[in-house]
């Protein structure tokens, strides 16, 4: 077990709290300090077709309040980790657990009941369906909830209220990744999965994007965040995992792979060059 700090992941200059880590890039649990553990991924195996493995005893931690990002090269299992954890795809071996109850192979229906939310990277909204529409699908389970949570996702997207009536897919695609997110949102979840929300957008409509994300985890949603845009993640993310050929190959808080010589030389920089 280790000692790591780093700076606020809004970008101050403020040094946040140093945090106890152990060998898995997991926060140790202490009186007063991080959030307990939400969501865990133990060891994962899993594919897209029979005896090909693209998770490869994978891991991850999340804790509440926390906003984690993932990271690493084309291929290496980033979005397949997120479809694991949302019951897409089949689990061979190793577990997920939310809040301590065993959720390995659940169906996204009753992962949604249970607060889990997802934002694809592609295919995300309803292009037909009005942006009202859309949100109004993402409160299938709970509609009368709908007057109280819409006012919620509005303040934090405020351009899908004045949108309401506008199809989503005559919007531009920073306005659609928007609607995509608020969908989500609309169940109230305590956990928010990513897939590359920034892939794809204008320079402007990615810093949108991160700065929409800080927002939600502030706003108490904990974030599972896939990106292409490995160094912007980790400026804004508290903690941090690289993967490679679907296993850990690094871990540790934003600030500190931001400047671990081994994370820039074999990932940082491909993936600089890869944008």
């Amino acid at each position: 077990m280790s000692q790591r700090s780093g700076h606020d992941p809004g970008g101050s200059d403020v040094p946040i709290e140093v945090e106890l880590v152990d060998d898995r890039g997991r926060p140790a649990a202490r009186e007063g300090g991080i959030g307990s553990l939400l969501l865990e991924a133990d060891r994962l195996v899993a594919g897209y077709v029979p005896e090909v493995n693209i998770l490869n005893g994978c891991d991850l931690a999340l804790y509440e309040g926390e906003l984690v990002g993932i990271i690493g090269p084309n291929g290496a299992g980033k979005s397949t980790l997120l479809k694991s954890l949302f019951g897409l795809i089949p689990i061979r071996q190793g577990s997920v657990r939310l809040r301590g109850e065993d959720i390995t192979g659940l169906q996204a229906h009753g992962l949604v009941a249970r607060g889990v939310g997802y934002v694809p990277q592609n295919n995300n909204v309803f292009p037909s369906l009005t942006v009202e529409e859309n949100l109004q699908m993402g409160l299938f389970l709970r509609p009368r909830d709908y007057a109280e949570r819409v006012d919620v996702v509005t303040d934090l997207f405020p351009l899908l209220g004045t949108r309401r009536k506008q199809r989503a897919g005559s919007l531009s695609g920073g306005e659609r990744q928007m609607v995509a997110m608020g969908r989500a949102l609309m169940m109230d979840p305590s956990v928010l999965l990513l897939d590359e929300p920034s892939a794809g957008l204008s320079p402007a409509y990615q810093d949108e994007v991160f700065i929409r994300c800080r927002r939600i985890n502030a706003a108490g949603v904990s974030i599972v965040m896939v990106e292409q845009n490995a160094r912007r993640c980790l400026q804004i993310c508290h903690r941090g995992f690289v993967l490679d050929q679907g296993a850990n190959a690094y871990s540790g808080t934003g600030d500190e792979l931001l400047t671990d010589p081994k994370v820039v030389e074999l990932y940082l920089g491909t993936l600089a060059k890869a944008r």
